[in-house]
């Protein structure tokens, strides 16, 4: 991860140095060069504008923030016995949805998937798969970020330490304490978040979201995180593409087919079941 963005990083200062001034390009007026150096410098700015929307966030927003705390707070009292749920049920699983599982939340495949996406649309001038590709290099680094942060300062024991969910000891360099939340799950379900904006049809999205959960999932039947790392990565990686999604919307022509009805997410919860429930 920490090499991945140290060359976008790079791009960045090589690509442009007026990056702040920038307004919306024609894709048909002009040249490879200069989209991309546009594009570079929307990313860059589109990872600043998610972290600072809580700054501007309204009732109802830091409503459902409230929620999705609380869903994990819920989950974190039961760590220890979904664990060993999954863990117990993880041999079950075919070894290929496993091995998917463990490989595509990798920064690595992740950054290989969403640069081809980018570059396909850059050279194809194509500017709805170009703004695709802005999404989803831009959430999968600004999630990627916040979780490596979030991981050194909570200092989490993972499950297969041998430690209790109750065990933290933060700014620890050890793998072992870097469980909350779970990265592959942000970097997998930021991915699958963001194609699933190109479709109206529900079941398409659905089926999306579906299978960008199964990274997450491996990580429970891995022993490598608790369930409430796993949730609080899907919430913060909703969060960060719907922030980045509405800034790209003052930066980009075309806009994706479902800007006329937006999904609300609402956590919900009820004896003896807690849900995220997305409505389309």
């Amino acid at each position: 991860m920490k090499i991945s963005i140290l060359r976008f990083v790079l791009l960045y200062f090589a690509f442009s140095f007026n990056l702040f001034s920038q307004k919306p390009l024609s894709p048909d007026s002009k040249n490879t060069w200069q989209l991309l150096t546009y594009d570079v410098g929307t990313i860059f700015k589109g990872i600043g504008y998610s972290y600072t929307r809580p700054l501007f966030w309204n009732g109802d927003q830091w409503s459902t923030f409230g929620s999705v705390l609380a869903g994990t707070g819920l989950l974190y009292l039961v760590d220890e016995e979904t664990t060993h749920f999954f863990e117990d049920h993880g041999s079950d699983v075919p070894i290929a949805i496993r091995d998917y599982g463990r490989n595509v939340g990798s920064p690595n495949i992740n950054y290989t998937l969403t640069s081809a996406v980018y570059l396909t649309g850059l050279f194809a001038k194509d500017e709805k798969l170009r703004r695709t590709g802005v999404l989803l290099v831009a959430s999968a680094t600004s999630a990627g970020l916040l979780q490596q942060v979030l991981k050194t300062v909570v200092g989490r024991a993972r499950p297969l330490s041998g430690q209790s969910k109750d065990t933290f000891d933060p700014f620890n360099p050890d793998r072992n304490y870097h469980s909350f939340p779970s990265g592959h799950t942000m970097v997998a379900f930021t991915n699958g978040y963001a194609l699933g904006k190109q479709f109206k049809n529900p079941w398409i999205k659905g089926g999306i979201y579906t299978i960008a959960l199964i990274p997450g999932l491996s990580r429970l039947w891995e022993n490598e995180h608790w369930f409430s790392d796993v949730a609080l990565g899907v919430a913060i990686s909703i969060f960060t593409v719907e922030s980045i999604d509405r800034y790209l919307d003052r930066k980009y022509q075309q806009k994706y087919l479902q800007k006329d009805k937006k999904i609300s997410w609402n956590v919900q919860f009820g004896i003896g079941r807690i849900g995220l429930i997305g409505s389309f």
